[in-house]
């Protein structure tokens, strides 16, 4: 019995590699009397006025190469490039990711050329206009909090009244129809700079964590929130959360989980937006100087197909990659493994760099910024949360 499975098993294998072989062969043209084709006789044309291109001084004079088949022809003008073009980019599919803080006047931030921390009582609706009149009509809210607010374990996250619940609650106020976003940890709140609360030997409470989340995400759910974004990568939160959304009456709600979140280098300069870096530890109490017990590691691929099954089977409705430019490979994994909608998040570090660029002189901004998000999308990507996005989606209208 063994060995017909195997002969069968080869037998199969070899099959479809030959069929397979059969499909991308390129068959050989037939064998033609004369090698040499008959120049195009322009008598034979009707009348023109146009004009035949002239070949440069020094070109050789040689035969077509006898190809059934050339590709360019299919790219020989913007009309069939377009028409032919699989990915497309529209304002539609960016998230844009705001910070707001207490004051009354926006921020620049250093790092972040181009980006501000907006004033919850002026700068964050005009900015949201902006974004809006660019066909944006989705953004995540990033509170600053005040240092003297934060705690060990960050209670602040679920105040009603808090700077995030009243940025929510003024955005839906004034456009009902925004599709507001937010971020579900605690490491804006926590006086240690971490996703969970630290114990005092250096660990990351899971489920002590997981219970505060809830109370953070039914908190902005009452605010208004249309999508809760959990980022903090605890395990099982995803379903305390739909759980604590449910019975709360907030079946509508949705949760866009960050799935596959990466212990990465480039996320700098949105820790100092918010100044949530981990702080130093004591010998009191340590406190890790990075994430990397609960982030994946960035050599890790199998895992996130491991994250996603979790994700999804706890009611996840849409699983973020973080970052995107260089987890192309994950953003497909994800894509090919699940029906749910991907999104992914272009970070802080991926926007420095490219701003960074540009102001060198090295870079053409609208045409790498472009490329770059046409690349996450063509990985897999339904959504793409961006810095770049109201300067891409102008862009792309300018384009149209």
């Amino acid at each position: 019995r063994f060995a017909w499975q195997t002969s069968m098993t080869t037998m199969v294998a070899s099959t479809t590699s030959s069929m397979f072989a059969t499909r991308i062969a390129v068959k050989p043209r037939q064998h033609r009397a004369t090698t040499t084709r008959a120049a195009i006789d322009p008598s034979l044309a009707p009348p023109t006025t146009r004009v035949p291109p002239r070949n440069p001084e020094g070109c050789p004079t040689v035969p077509p190469q006898d190809l059934a088949s050339r590709p360019r022809r299919n790219r020989r003008s913007p009309t069939v490039r377009k028409a032919f073009r699989e990915t497309i980019l529209t304002p539609d599919n960016f998230i844009y990711p705001i910070f707001v803080h207490e004051g009354d006047d926006n921020i620049p931030i250093g790092s972040m050329p181009g980006q501000e921390r907006l004033s919850f009582k002026n700068g964050m609706l005009k900015k949201v206009r902006e974004a809006r009149a660019a066909g944006v009509n989705q953004i995540v809210v990033f509170p600053k909090t005040p240092d003297n607010l934060k705690t060990p374990c960050g209670k602040e996250a679920f105040n009603p009244n808090g700077l995030a619940q009243r940025s929510i609650s003024l955005l839906k106020d004034t456009f009902p129809d925004l599709e507001v976003y937010t971020d579900v940890a605690l490491d804006p709140y926590n006086t240690m700079g971490h996703d969970g609360m630290v114990r005092s030997d250096g660990v990351i409470m899971n489920d002590e964590t997981v219970y505060y989340l809830c109370k953070q995400a039914v908190s902005q759910a009452r605010a208004g929130a249309d999508v809760i974004s959990p980022s903090d990568m605890m395990d099982g939160r995803v379903g305390a959360l739909r759980q604590a959304l449910d019975d709360e009456g907030f079946t509508n709600v949705s949760i866009m989980s960050y799935t596959a979140k990466y212990n990465s280098a480039f996320y700098g300069p949105f820790r100092d937006a918010l100044a949530s870096a981990p702080r130093p530890g004591s010998e009191d109490w340590k406190i890790p100087k990075d994430k990397a017990e609960y982030q994946m590691d960035p050599a890790n691929y199998r895992e996130c197909l491991r994250e996603a099954a979790l994700d999804e089977a706890e009611g996840a409705d849409i699983m973020m990659v973080k970052p995107a430019g260089a987890y192309l490979d994950i953003i497909r994994a994800l894509r090919d493994s699940t029906t749910l909608p991907i999104s992914a998040y272009q970070v802080s570090g991926e926007y420095s760099m490219l701003k960074a660029a540009v102001a060198a002189g090295y870079l053409n901004e609208r045409d790498a910024v472009l490329e770059s998000l046409i690349g996450i999308k063509r990985a897999g990507a339904d959504l793409t949360l961006t810095y770049y996005a109201i300067d891409a989606a102008k862009w792309l209208q300018e384009g149209n």
